[in-house]
């Protein structure tokens, strides 16, 4: 699938495929991407900082997840924004706190 791609491509295509997957194996991504395990745990290493990414151990190089709910290129709020709102919500009733908890809903993760 992936021949001659740069790192930050075969990242951005991790990416996606996890979002599709939600879930895959190590090993399943190096042979996807045509690159070493060790490429892919890298990859994964320098996708976690920007990503909400687990990574499970196994026995055949482990595997990866993404959080539940999470797409790429989807608006989220940070968590002190997400406090902000909810402390703000105690204040709030009626039409107006229904629009806060769909803020809530829809853009924290």
């Amino acid at each position: 699938m992936t021949k001659n791609m740069t790192p930050s491509e075969r990242r951005d295509a991790i990416i996606d495929a996890l979002c599709k997957r939600r879930q895959d194996t190590i090993a399943n991504l190096a042979h996807e991407f045509g690159v070493s395990v060790r490429t892919i745990k890298y990859d994964i290493e320098e996708l976690t900082l920007a990503h909400p990414i687990e990574t499970i151990r196994g026995r055949y190089g482990g595997g990866v997840k993404i959080a539940d709910g999470y797409y790429a290129g989807r608006k989220y709020l940070k968590p002190s924004q997400k406090e902000l709102l909810i402390k703000l919500s105690d204040e709030l009733s009626g039409d107006d706190l229904a629009v806060m908890k769909s803020i809530l809903r829809d853009f924290a993760l």
